[in-house]
């Protein structure tokens, strides 16, 4: 089991509510580490799940203090879950405009307010989320990602700018665009509460529907957004947490999503500092036309 938000929780692992009882739990445990046992020709992985969920949950210092949660960003505001302010406004760290992850907290919003689970409570409040709906936790974990981006893209300098929640015609908005001496990066930050891989050009999961296409998706708001301005992307970025990717980073070699990056976040400023493997980096007088073209025609939401 993952940290993430988006992750089945251990109730979910278990098969069971998070208002059961203690000793349902307990039965609900042996039941599921029957059903997942190797021996009996269960799957090694959520055998593993189950063990980890009943760490998690089994006892009751435990249990409460996982019931208890977490405080999540933004979790105190007045307005539950307005958007977070912009981080710029420091000469030591990269220029920004827009309001990273905006849109999917304003999304996640509205999911609690018409789930009716957090009448009158705050949607950010730890319980409150950890009893959400899985399709709820996922928002708001899309969410999440999107703002840890934009902190690591913020430290990188004042070299860099970046655009978050950008307008795209014909597409739905691109999540982060950044320039820096590197090049100019198109970047999609996600969490699917599972590990992914690269199957057959792009990203695959338990976590992602089979009608989903994250790169094949990236790639086309790419291409529209930068038809539109006149420019060229250097590479469409794919960004998950560091658990859910085996290798720090996968890039496409072969097909129409060519030069496309799967990058663990935590190396995501590394990628940005020195740029793609093969790549040119951008003279300085072309980061000027760039941020020139840029900041005229980019409209963030």
């Amino acid at each position: 089991m993952t940290d993430s938000i988006a992750a089945p929780t251990p109730y979910e692992v278990l098969g069971v509510p998070a208002s059961v009882s203690p000793s349902d739990l307990r039965v609900a445990y042996r039941r599921m580490l029957r059903l997942t046992h190797p021996d009996t020709g269960g799957d090694p992985a959520q055998f593993l799940a189950v063990q980890s969920a009943w760490e998690r949950v089994g006892d009751e210092e435990a249990r409460a203090a996982y019931d208890r949660g977490y405080t999540l960003p933004g979790s105190g505001d007045a307005a539950g879950c307005a958007r977070r302010a912009p981080g710029g406004g420091s000469a030591l760290r990269a220029r920004s405009f827009g309001v990273a992850g905006g849109l999917a907290r304003d999304e996640y919003a509205r999911l609690v307010a018409d789930w009716g689970g957090a009448a009158g409570r705050n949607p950010l409040d730890p319980a409150v989320v950890r009893s959400a709906p899985p399709e709820l936790r996922a928002v708001l974990a899309m969410a999440l990602a999107q703002e840890e981006t934009e902190q690591l893209v913020l430290h990188l300098g004042m070299g860099y700018i970046a655009w978050h929640e950008v307008a795209v015609t014909g597409a739905e908005p691109l999540n982060h665009v950044v320039l820096g001496p590197s090049g100019l990066y198109g970047l999609r930050s996600a969490d699917w509460g599972r590990g992914v891989s690269v199957v057959r050009g792009d990203v695959a999961g338990e976590g992602i529907s089979v009608d989903e296409h994250p790169l094949a998706d990236l790639a086309r708001q790419c291409g529209l957004l930068g038809r539109s301005l006149g420019v060229r992307f250097t590479a469409p970025v794919l960004v998950v947490p560091d658990a859910a990717l085996a290798e720090p980073i996968v890039m496409i070699t072969h097909g129409p999503r060519a030069g496309a990056i799967v990058v663990r976040r935590s190396l995501l400023p590394r990628v940005l500092r020195d740029g793609v493997h093969g790549a040119e980096r951008v003279s300085i007088g072309r980061v000027y036309d760039l941020r020139t073209r840029l900041l005229a025609g980019l409209r963030t939401l």
